[in-house]
């Protein structure tokens, strides 16, 4: 199957944006990242009381905002009266450049439709009910079933998007990464590995107890037509390295320094 979202194969990976230099996960970080010329936009999701699906990273809300709680107790009314670029700082505290400029919390479909030609790595982070069904329903509305991916802890909704909606990618979880990893390790990998659709690895370094993104694990899962993703990648000397090890992609909250690593090394 000719996978829209991998074509061409994405090597630079903005987590939550340009979180470097705008508040992460808000529209600013978006569109610095798009202008920048990344491959993928990586952001979070959660729903509010009223069914409506934001984009947001944390259980809470404190860290980066002035407000308190959980978006699930919110209305997206009541969310707007917070500022989400509260907390952000350059320089340790000390200023607050984007405090009081009406940077708020942003909803999935408003993303999707200021950056029409992204690609997005969405990666739902409640299992309250409703995210997965609205979260289709955003999807298709936007017509961006072939420019996500679906990522989530919660391999219950992974498994929902891949019976509900086939089409929208997903990739696969903890669970399953480790289920995979442990068969690599153990040389008991079968030849092939999926559902149907391309595997994506979205790993760290190191986790889960074991060093994942060794050479043989790149090895064998590319061998079976894996996709790796590594993430968080903010070391330059450690993009090289990554990148000469043969994984394909790496998130970063750095992605300019990303862009620049991948075109030296004639990987863009």
């Amino acid at each position: 199957m000719n996978e829209g979202y991998l074509n061409p194969m994405p090597r630079v990976v903005a987590h939550r944006g340009d979180s470097k230099h705008f508040p992460e996960n808000t529209m600013p970080a978006f569109l610095s990242a798009v202008k920048m010329g990344i491959d993928i936009v990586e952001t979070d999701v959660h729903i509010t009381r009223d069914g409506v699906v934001v984009i947001w990273h944390d259980n809470t809300l404190e860290r980066n905002t002035d407000g308190h709680g959980t978006v699930e107790e919110h209305s997206y009314d009541e969310l707007l009266q917070y500022d989400a670029a509260y907390t952000f700082t350059k320089d340790n505290g000390k200023t607050f450049p984007f405090r009081d400029t009406g940077v708020k919390i942003c909803k999935l479909e408003d993303v999707l439709l200021s950056c029409p030609n992204q690609r997005f790595n969405i990666d739902l982070k409640t299992k309250q009910n409703g995210i997965v069904e609205e979260f289709i329903r955003i999807v298709r509305k936007c017509g961006a079933e072939n420019r996500v991916c679906c990522a989530s802890f919660h391999l219950s909704n992974l498994k929902s998007i891949r019976r509900i909606a086939p089409d929208i990618l997903t990739s696969i979880t903890t669970v399953e990464v480790v289920n995979l990893l442990l068969r690599q390790k153990l040389r008991i990998l079968p030849k092939k590995i999926g559902h149907g659709r391309k595997i994506i690895f979205q790993v760290p370094e190191r986790g889960y107890g074991l060093k994942v993104t060794t050479p043989l694990f790149v090895r064998m899962m590319h061998e079976r037509g894996a996709v790796i993703m590594v993430w968080t990648i903010n070391e330059e000397s450690d993009m090289r390295r990554l990148f000469k090890l043969g994984v394909d992609a790496i998130m970063t909250d750095d992605p300019s320094t990303v862009i620049k690593v991948a075109e030296d090394m004639g990987l863009r």
